[in-house]
């Protein structure tokens, strides 16, 4: 007979084990698109299809799928909707920030990108971008790794005071991604000098081989930098193009500096 720290040990491993199964199903049913079926789903989720459907139901009734009954499949439901909504929220990404992002994509044919503090991290909050003009990857939503490499991280690490930018490199770490990575505290320190005099970051090649970023700072209303505007193209294309980068992107971070915090620089 199970003492009782050991059914409330079992219990929860099956709650956490229900909660990752679910989380799978939600994520099968988005990569799936529209009218995806349930077998789909448990080959995806890689679950039998008897916990599938259970699964099905359940998201379905908490409104986070639906059930399409013309092409007899499911999609993912509007509850997400909200969530979504409150997400952008948090990390500021208004209408006018997103509007902000379109232009300077549209202008420079260019993927372009908004971090932001939040917590203790450099967090990617917004990505605007097209199959002409794709996204470096894996800077998506969320992305929150290697700032000693990416421009944005730069600009956003040189607004740290010391301290604080020793301590979040240190739990970062400064790993080699190409060979032009900067792996050297004392040489990033001096990089990172020269972002805060110029007001900009440029790095070429040391994120991913063969693609060049270029990124400017956001200030909050106290003039300190709450955030960052980036973009991202091919090195060839940044040799031909980056002073329009540079001003679409300083532009840009002005224009979204006056609508987080009604100021333009600190």
């Amino acid at each position: 007979m199970m003492h009782g720290f050991e059914a409330s040990a079992a219990e929860t491993g099956d709650l956490l084990g229900s909660v990752r199964r679910a989380l799978r199903v939600l994520e099968a049913v988005a990569a799936g698109g529209d009218g995806i079926t349930a077998k789909a789903v448990a080959r995806r989720a890689g679950l039998t299809l008897p916990t599938t459907y259970r699964l099905l139901h359940t998201l379905v009734h908490e409104g986070y799928l639906v059930r399409l009954h013309q092409s007899r499949g499911y999609g993912l439901g509007y509850k997400l909707t909200g969530l979504h909504r409150r997400l952008c929220q948090q990390l500021e990404v208004t209408p006018g920030v997103l509007s902000v992002l379109h232009q300077i994509h549209d202008e420079c044919a260019a993927a372009a990108y908004f971090t932001v503090f939040r917590d203790e991290e450099i967090v990617v909050a917004e990505v605007v971008d097209s199959p002409s003009a794709r996204r470096a990857e894996p800077l998506d939503v969320g992305f929150h790794q290697a700032p000693h490499a990416t421009a944005f991280g730069k600009v956003m690490l040189s607004s740290l005071p010391a301290e604080r930018r020793r301590d979040h490199l240190r739990q970062q770490g400064l790993p080699r991604l190409t060979e032009r990575t900067i792996t050297t505290p004392d040489v990033l320190e001096e990089d990172l000098a020269g972002v805060r005099r110029s007001g900009v970051a440029i790095e070429v090649g040391e994120f991913q081989g063969g693609l060049s970023c270029l990124a400017a700072p956001v200030f909050d209303a106290g003039g300190k930098v709450a955030g960052a505007l980036a973009t991202s193209v091919p090195v060839e294309l940044f040799e031909q193009r980056h002073r329009q980068l540079g001003d679409a992107v300083r532009a840009g971070a002005t224009r979204v500096s006056q609508l987080i915090g009604g100021t333009a620089q600190p």
